[in-house]
């Protein structure tokens, strides 16, 4: 049993790889020659690899058919009309086709994969498309593969040439027809500019809107930006009932943000309020902030006094916490007695009542948009305060293995994978391979780094949107009935702090992708990455570390921590908003899992585990008191002597008490190098407590919020809050009794133990003045490391004194 628990734990360990990648020469040299561009077809059966910038992935070649435009097009020989063209690109049994245009011009590439090539001749055709559903052969063009040139960036791209149409006659070369094809063929890598957009063999069974979803993307989340609004107060408020004055709070919306001041507590035509409301918001500013005036009728009702709405780009942006924002008074569009509601005919309307406002975009904060634990960027909103970058971090995302299936297809399962990393701003889609369980993209990525101490997320997702008609969607496509929309399956995710890498070197690993499920943990698959941190100043990255970690206004004018919650939550849905407009979009439920949107989620499972982490923290300190007590004890004679050695020495040399630490600490460090971390951290099951969670720990961490869980669980489950709780309090109730028995020592709530310690500390005031304080520091160590025999097991005097004294929870109801 023992031996196949450690196996099931292996197998959720970090493992080193061997990949062949891309450049293999040190870093500064010029690397190997390039060939020649015309390489032909040795540069694609891999016989002579040409050099690219993609040195942290294994290259992979493509043939690339770039298909631009026609001209010169005969009519439809039967009607007469001019046609309605497109292109067909075979190459063995894989095809392209362009759409139809009736202006033959398409502008799109074609990517057929080197290890899935089955023939030696490409071929394009041109045909006419018929509404009878036979479309006519128009002619072709035909290229050898042996003839192809090879092309690498930084190399120009080929420009396309115009070509013939031949037409075909009993299998034999044929002849020339009207109308030619400009096309540019070469073979290149995954470094091209063209493959991000390129239609890929590898995806050849997606049609319709899902072929978009499987192209590779990069993406820049928004720019956000906190907006402080300061409402001062309001003028000439009217109630809408005569005779009583107004209990006046004001409301203020952006978008799906909605704050409220407090409740002026004494009823007056010019409430005052002077409170903060922040928001967040999103560049371009698509929102406005909406402001009304109510007043509190009743508990369950509110009248709208007043409403007033200003676009953001009224309000100036703020880089700093010394310029002094200028209010405004802002006109009220009122509504009198016998006005409607929001929304209704509105009988009369006047301009009378003001609202006070201080509001400003704040552009010195950095805008949460994801937990603080695992932050990615640390820069202010305003760029004019970023700092130059100290390092490069890039990425190659070389492939997984042994992925899990995902969904049923034709009664068997099938994973179309791909891989989503989030780091500052950027975040990057690799393209979705088709219908594999070990996926190969070999795709590289760079980013800016501009604090090390942040942390970049890589999430492996199962595409659920290919379209309905290639048949990929199982039983949660889009393509699929009138059930809910189909979400892009979670597979498993890492992070890798950039702070734990060394510098110019690479580290290549299979990260383990570990998800927790309601039936526990599941290792499902291995995620193969290539990560290099280079640093382009050693002495800027140096002063990092002795800077803030956030932009100085998070210390000069810091939020609440309910406010940082709020805001974080808002911000997250904003990005997963704005991404999820994209083309392709990059869905919510990717985003949201990306940010962590429920990490602050209650969960038993996180509060054991964060526990356990505490206790760990402080198992080293147990342990040198444990040490100490023996040592205190004589268990040890010889270290014991070794101790009162050490005792006299730093007695007579009191000088050498902070050197001897200093010293200490730097030989620890020293020994410790030998066995420093060769591998970035990963995530680990046994810390996390995913491995011994009971079932339903886990289903009230799955469970929705609100819950949705029957009655008598959800009475169970609070009943077990509560004794958790309980034991918590008792732990917290016990520290606040000790600190409170520390203050009651000179408050003489107990007027004997008082008056005991105030003469104790006049003694000992003149003891300590006349006596030197080597000879007191000697007795002391020698009393405490007294041999047992002048020892006793009762208390000891001080202790026995200390938990005599009173404390509040007396008075504890």
């Amino acid at each position: 049993m023992g031996s196949n628990h450690e196996a099931h734990h292996e197998d959720f360990q970090l493992k080193d790889t061997n990949p062949l990648l891309g450049e293999q020469w040190p870093k500064g040299a010029a690397g190997p020659a390039r060939p020649a561009v015309g390489g032909g077809i040795a540069g694609w059966l891999g016989m002579d690899k040409p050099s690219s910038t993609y040195d942290l992935v294994e290259q992979m070649f493509f043939l690339y058919v770039r298909v631009v435009k026609a001209k010169d097009l005969p009519p439809n020989p039967i009607t007469g009309a001019p046609m309605d063209p497109y292109v067909e690109v075979k190459l063995g049994n894989y095809k392209g086709t362009t759409k139809h245009r009736t202006n033959p011009e398409w502008d799109q590439v074609f990517a057929f994969s080197k290890s899935r090539v089955q023939s030696n001749a490409l071929e394009v055709y041109l045909k006419d498309r018929d509404m009878l559903g036979r479309d006519d052969y128009v002619g072709r063009v035909l290229f050898d593969l042996a003839e192809v040139p090879t092309r690498v960036p930084p190399d120009s791209p080929l420009a396309p040439q115009w070509y013939r149409l031949e037409q075909r006659r009993g299998g034999d070369a044929g002849y020339k027809v009207r109308g030619e094809l400009m096309l540019a063929v070469w073979i290149g890598t995954q470094a091209d500019e063209a493959f991000p957009e390129a239609w890929h063999s590898d995806a050849a069974t997606v049609r319709g809107e899902g072929v978009a979803s499987v192209r590779s993307k990069a993406y820049v989340s928004p720019k956000l930006w906190y907006l402080r609004v300061n409402v001062i107060e309001a003028q000439d408020v009217q109630p809408q009932s005569r005779g009583r004055a107004p209990e006046v709070f004001v409301k203020a919306q952006v978008g799906n943000q909605i704050l409220k001041t407090s409740v002026v507590p004494a009823a007056t035509l010019n409430p005052r309020w002077n409170e903060d409301l922040l928001f967040v918001v999103a560049e371009p500013f698509e929102e406005q902030l909406v402001m009304t005036v109510e007043d509190r009728v009743s508990p369950r009702k509110d009248d709208l006094l007043g409403r007033v709405q200003l676009p953001l780009t009224l309000f100036e942006k703020r880089l700093d916490h010394r310029p002094f924002v200028q209010s405004r008074w802002f006109d009220l569009e009122k509504f009198g007695i016998g006005g409607a509601i929001e929304g209704e005919t509105r009988r009369e309307l006047r301009f009378a009542s003001r609202v006070h406002v201080r509001a400003c975009l704040e552009g010195a904060y950095h805008v949460m948009d994801e937990s603080t634990m695992y932050i990615s960027d640390t820069r202010p909103t305003a760029r004019q305060l970023w700092k130059p970058p100290v390092g490069v971090l890039e990425v190659g995302i070389l492939s997984a293995i042994g992925l899990q299936p995902m969904k049923k297809l034709e009664g068997r399962g099938s994973t179309d994978a791909y891989c989503v990393a989030k780091y500052g701003q950027k975040w990057v889609r690799t393209r979705t391979m088709i219908g594999t369980f070990s996926p190969t993209w070999n795709e590289q990525y760079t980013w800016e780094v501009f604090d090390p101490s942040t942390v970049i997320t890589i999430g492996v997702f199962d595409n659920c949107h290919l379209g309905g008609g290639n048949g990929n969607n199982g039983g949660g496509g889009a393509g699929g009935g009138g059930g809910p929309p189909a979400r892009d399956a979670r597979i498993g995710k890492i992070r890798i702090r950039l702070s734990t890498l060394e510098t110019d070197r690479v580290y290549t690993h299979a990260y383990p992708l570990i998800l927790l499920t309601p039936s526990g943990v599941k290792k499902m698959g291995e995620l193969r990455l290539a990560v290099r941190f280079t640093c382009l100043s050693m002495m800027n990255m140096v002063h990092l570390y002795t800077q803030p970690l956030l932009p100085k206004m998070h210390y000069l004018h810091p939020f609440t921590v309910t406010q940082l919650d709020a805001l974080r939550y808002q911000a997250m849905g904003i990005v997963a908003a704005r991404l999820g407009r994209a083309e392709p979009p990059l869905r919510r439920e990717v985003v949201e899992y990306m940010l962590d949107v429920e990490s602050h989620m209650w969960s038993m499972r996180r509060s054991k585990a964060n526990f356990f982490r505490a206790v760990s923290l402080f198992s080293g300190a147990a342990a040198a008191a444990r040490w100490f007590a023996d040592v205190c004890h004589w268990k040890n004679v010889a270290t014991t002597a070794l101790v009162h050695v050490l005792l006299l020495i730093l007695i007579c040399y009191p000088e050498l008490i902070l050197p001897t630490v200093f010293l200490y600490m730097f030989m620890i460090g020293l020994w410790n190098y030998r066995r420093r971390p060769r591998h970035p951290p990963h995530m680990d099951t046994k810390m996390s407590w995913a491995e011994a969670v009971h079932p339903d720990e886990l289903d009230e961490e799955f469970d929705t919020f609100p819950t949705s869980r029957q009655q008598d669980v959800v009475y169970m489950r609070y009943d077990r809050l509560r004794s958790v709780a309980g034991r918590i309090q008792t732990v917290v109730g016990d520290m606040a009794t000790q600190g409170e028995r520390l203050q009651s020592l000179l408050s003489w709530r107990d007027p004997r133990a008082s008056c005991l310690f105030v003469f104790f500390c006049l003694i000992a005031a003149v003891v300590l003045y006349v006596t030197p304080f080597r000879v007191v520091a000697l007795v002391a160590g020698l009393f405490l490391l007294r041999h047992p025999r002048f020892r006793t097991k009762l208390p000891a005097v001080p202790s026995n004194f200390f938990r005599r004294l009173p404390s509040r929870a007396d008075s504890m109801l």
